[in-house]
């Protein structure tokens, strides 16, 4: 078994307030979780307006998998989502046999 995780530093636009701060974030993780099919979540920074930490996690039984889901979650923020911008990623990946 596999486990990975990708973690999302993330610049949002024009955010006054953390209602418009969820009014973004709403729809990117459900677009997230629906388009890769793994599990997102707000992670980070919830007290911030601007910014915001976003976790992608996926559990599978082949690395090869894994790795194409988080690939694949970090193209569809990077190049999807003009609304936001990418600071950072921290990744991991792990067996079940560590």
């Amino acid at each position: 078994m596999w486990i990975g995780w990708i973690e999302f530093d993330l610049l949002l636009g024009d955010v006054h307030s953390l209602k418009q701060k969820r009014s973004i974030l709403r729809p990117l993780i459900a677009d997230l979780s629906r388009r890769t099919e793994a599990s997102a979540a707000e992670v980070g920074a919830h007290d911030l307006h601007r910014r915001a930490a976003v976790g992608v996690a996926v559990v599978a039984s082949d690395a090869t998998h894994v790795r194409d889901v988080l690939d694949r979650a970090e193209r569809l923020l990077a190049d999807e989502h003009p609304e936001i911008t990418l600071l950072s990623t921290r990744r991991g990946l792990h067996s079940s046999e560590d």
